[in-house]
């Protein structure tokens, strides 16, 4: 009876084995990205509930639904400045199934705020800038201004004697107000609280006369007269503000584009490619849904219109201006 060498039928077996690696990998892609996703996503929002990126969260975690055909469930983790939500995304496994929102303050200020956020950008990959809101200036009745130049008349006539209400020291609303004044050479005078919520009742008292807001929050007191719109910082004017003018349309470019937030969406780094672009897709779909569309307009937002490819080199470009705007403040890191 003939029989095959020990070696030769090892070889074989290897051949066989090997065979049936090759045809597995395709199987094994296909359980990692290429069906994608087949559970429930996690959005964390690295702010308290009811906050604006926590509501534009919840408008676009609703489109992703549809879009992703699963469940996009929102977890706030609120904290440190956004700090604690933003390392609880960079700490995730890198499968798509932990996907955190990404703002102005968490991406291009923190990492210069705080030590703890120094290295937390270069652990996240951006996926998508989905929405912007615009800013509006807005004063206290009792200053007697209603318009930009009579404001910027006004404080330059009395220099120190206008305080601005901001939400902390290094705050993108602390930025604004700094930048404001570089770029009008005006000395007003800069007030940092602990939030926007008790530097907005300071300004509604009339304790402190001036306050630059997102404009969802600030369009109540806008309506109900107990604050004064004079500039707002935006693509173009707002259709509730038809008669208050953009500092882009003044010839303040910067000023209009450092007031503008956005939010996008991060994944942890190592997130495959395949998995980011199906995110990225399904993102930015969502966002240009009419039902998303009109939940946003009613919030004060836009679907943002950018070119993707461009959201890593804007982040990179407004942590660079925003760490200059910080230096200048003299704000240091905590």
């Amino acid at each position: 009876m003939h029989t095959m060498p020990t070696h030769r039928l090892s070889l074989k077996a290897l051949a066989i084995a090997a065979l049936a690696v090759c045809a597995a990998l395709p199987q094994a892609r296909a359980q990692g990205s290429g069906n994608y996703p087949n559970k429930p996503i996690k959005l964390i929002v690295p702010f308290a509930a009811g906050g604006s990126t926590d509501i534009v969260a919840r408008i676009v975690a609703e489109g992703m639904r549809s879009t992703l055909g699963q469940a996009v469930v929102v977890d706030n983790k609120a904290g440190a400045g956004g700090v604690i939500g933003t390392e609880s995304v960079a700490q995730a496994a890198p499968d798509g199934y932990t996907v955190g929102m990404a703002t102005v303050s968490t991406m291009t200020i923190n990492p210069h705020l705080f030590t703890r956020a120094e290295g937390l950008p270069a652990k996240l990959m951006p996926v998508a800038n989905l929405v912007t809101m615009p800013a509006v200036y807005m004063v206290h009745p009792s200053l007697g201004v209603t318009a930009f130049e009579s404001f910027v008349a006004k404080a330059k006539a009395e220099p120190g004697k206008i305080s601005g209400a901001v939400p902390g020291l290094g705050t993108l609303g602390h930025l604004m107000l700094a930048s404001f004044n570089e770029t009008l050479k005006t000395d007003i005078q800069i007030v940092p609280y602990r939030g926007a919520g008790p530097a907005l009742n300071d300004v509604l008292a009339g304790m402190v006369q001036l306050m630059p807001d997102q404009l969802p929050s600030a369009m109540a007191h806008i309506k109900s007269g107990k604050l004064i719109p004079f500039v707002q910082a935006s693509e173009g004017r707002s259709p509730d503000l038809p008669n208050v003018p953009t500092f882009k349309e003044l010839g303040y470019d910067g000023l209009n584009q450092l007031g503008i937030s956005w939010f996008g969406i991060v994944v942890p780094k190592n997130t495959p490619a395949p998995i980011i672009k199906r995110l990225q897709e399904a993102a930015v779909k969502a966002t240009h849904l009419p039902e998303v569309q009109q939940r946003l307009k009613t919030v004060g937002a836009n679907a943002s219109s950018m070119d993707q490819s461009q959201f890593p080199a804007q982040i990179a470009r407004e942590s660079l201006r925003n760490k200059a705007l910080l230096d200048k403040a003299g704000v240091k890191p905590e």
